[in-house]
């Protein structure tokens, strides 16, 4: 059977309409900025989880405005206002995957620091404030954007070699595997110390709303990376193919997990609501005056 016939007859691509990718983009845009800006105005969430929080949503915000932008140039494309592939197209198109690919291994390393605060504040609760200093946070902060931007610029430039695919996907599993470790260690020792971890509310409280952010972080990204996996282990297979012909989906998916976070952290965090409470009641006020 001509795999190319099954690939249009068969499984034809599934297109996702733009007003969804705007519509997506825009709110969790808004939503991201406004968890940004809570941490920012808020000094009682200058702390090194809420930093890391914060970093977590301005990456977020990369991914939300580089996906709009991009479909954006795609409408303009279909309707002959750019070159689907003009020399000035490409590089634009490189640069965004290039925010793409940072904002991805950003959410992982944001993920992986605020997981290593959590269990400091869990178990090494006396020490804590001596570990974690924002100096050290502020460290780790500036160690995250530069790994991040350098290893995105180098994984679309060299994205052509299955090298650094494999590597790619090597580094979400291995990820992967470190964040369920430390939860799993985490929620086993709890349950062996009950009772002094009961006497720690705040740390408990964080190590579960970064489980559920982990749990959305999972579902979102996971079948974007199943896809690459497929690219490598099977191109030209046409059941591989159906799969592929989802991938509009897939980054809908990815767009959706900026869309989730900021309401994770609005129904955890009772700090967070108040902020932002006050901050919507503010701009309400000067709306209306």
């Amino acid at each position: 059977m001509n795999t190319n016939s099954l690939n249009r007859t068969d499984c034809p691509e599934v297109k996702v309409p733009f007003l969804i990718f705007f519509t997506v983009g825009m709110v969790s845009l808004a939503e991201n900025s406004l968890v940004v800006l809570a941490v920012i105005l808020n000094r009682n969430l200058h702390s090194p989880m809420y930093c890391f929080i914060c970093s977590l949503a301005a990456f977020n915000t990369i991914a939300s405005l580089t996906k709009t932008w991009e479909n954006l140039m795609i409408v303009f494309a279909d309707v002959g206002h750019l070159e689907k592939r003009g020399p000035s197209e490409t590089k634009l198109d490189d640069m965004m995957d290039c925010l793409l690919c940072m904002s991805f291994v950003g959410s992982i390393f944001s993920f992986l620091a605020i997981a290593v605060d959590r269990y400091i504040t869990i178990f090494h609760a006396l020490r804590y404030h001596n570990i974690m200093t924002m100096q050290r946070t502020g460290g780790i902060l500036v160690f995250i954007w530069t790994t991040c931007g350098v290893s995105a610029v180098l994984m679309v430039r060299f994205f052509d070699f299955k090298f650094i695919m494999i590597c790619f996907v090597v580094f979400f599993i291995v990820s992967l595997g470190i964040i369920c470790f430390l939860y799993v260690y985490m929620f086993l020792l709890a349950r062996i110390h009950a009772k002094s971890i009961a006497a720690l509310p705040p740390g408990g409280e964080g190590a579960l709303t970064l489980t559920i952010l982990f749990g959305a972080f999972v579902v979102c990204w996971a079948p974007f990376f199943t896809h690459l996996i497929i690219i490598m282990v099977c191109p030209l297979n046409p059941y591989c193919e159906c799969y592929r012909s989802l991938f509009q989906l897939h980054v809908v998916l990815i767009m959706s997990h900026a869309l989730i976070d900021p309401a994770i952290y609005a129904f955890r965090s009772a700090e967070l609501r108040y902020t932002f409470r006050k901050m919507l009641l503010c701009l309400s006020r000067k709306l209306c005056c």
